[in-house]
């Protein structure tokens, strides 16, 4: 089969298409015929070796977390999914033709495999954030980088459970972001002013580690109302820094749910094939994503 690899530690010029041989379902796991896989920044960090703590990584590694297909092989113990069911979730080296799964959900009514693939991470870090920030109804969220994926479900996520959101993003997602239910406003030079007009901020979710930390703790008044998942020195603020997945078969039948409902839609800004996983990487590491990227197998 077909699959991304990387031997060393570094850019993304260090990913290879190789042929490897296919991997099989262990106990508790299921094996899928990968239609697409998520692109999500832990990808390219993992692959520059950033978040070995979180990540351990042995050389050589596949890359991917996310992906969705069909079941074509079921572990031992596993019950209530059978081979040809389409399911998206998580595993590992999911940049490949087949990949294991750990966690996953079948697929919800009239969504394509390239938009399921963009689901499992990104939900299950939005409702992660938005449970460890503790933001409650009434309240108001400002999300720094609001307009890709993780972003796009939080500004969801909490408009359905009665959150006022103010989202940060480019001057083009602007649009976007009110399409999602949030105050939108522009960064770059005076962004704290603008949302300091905006109202009061009871908490706060730095999404793209562009810098901002010391302007969102001034902004929410607590650096323990704040939390960074791109921003590897938050810490150095008191702010917390949220890298370790909470239950994600919790995570993906929410996502199921709020998918069916008509609650959640993140949309696919672009696509690349297995060959293209390193472009994917550069797309992804350069941000103002709106949405998410996949790659189509």
């Amino acid at each position: 089969m077909k699959k991304v690899m990387f031997a060393e530690f570094g850019g993304p010029d260090v990913l290879r298409l190789i042929d490897a041989e296919e991997p099989h379902a262990g106990p508790g796991q299921v094996r899928i015929a990968v239609r697409a896989a998520g692109v999500n920044p832990v990808d390219w960090r993992v692959r520059e070796g950033q978040v070995l703590g979180a990540h351990p990584t042995v050389l050589p590694s596949g890359v991917g977390l996310d992906a969705s297909g069909t079941v074509d092989e079921v572990g031992e113990g596993v019950e209530g999914v059978e081979i040809g069911d389409p399911v998206f979730g998580e595993g590992s080296s999911t940049y490949a033709e087949f990949a294991v799964l750990s966690a996953w959900a079948k697929m919800p009514a009239g969504l394509t495999f390239e938009e399921a693939a963009g689901y499992p991470s990104v939900v299950e870090t939005a409702l992660r954030l938005v449970r460890e920030v503790d933001v409650m109804a009434g309240q108001t969220l400002l999300v720094s980088g609001a307009s890709g994926g993780v972003g796009s479900a939080v500004l969801q996520i909490a408009r359905e459970r009665g959150i006022t959101v103010i989202g940060t993003a480019g001057t083009a997602n602007q649009d976007y972001l009110r399409g999602l239910g949030a105050i939108a406003t522009t960064y770059g030079d005076g962004w704290a002013e603008r949302v300091r007009q905006l109202g009061q901020v009871d908490a706060a979710l730095d999404l793209a580690g562009s810098g901002v930390i010391p302007e969102l703790v001034e902004l929410t008044g607590d650096p323990h109302k704040v939390i960074s998942i791109a921003d590897l020195g938050a810490p150095e603020f008191g702010v917390r820094f949220s890298g370790v997945a909470g239950s994600v078969p919790d995570a993906l039948a929410e996502a199921a749910r709020l998918i069916s409902q008509g609650k959640l839609h993140i949309p696919v800004e672009k696509s690349y094939t297995l060959a293209e996983a390193a472009a994917a990487h550069v797309d992804s590491h350069a941000g103002h994503t709106r949405g998410r990227r996949v790659i189509v197998v």
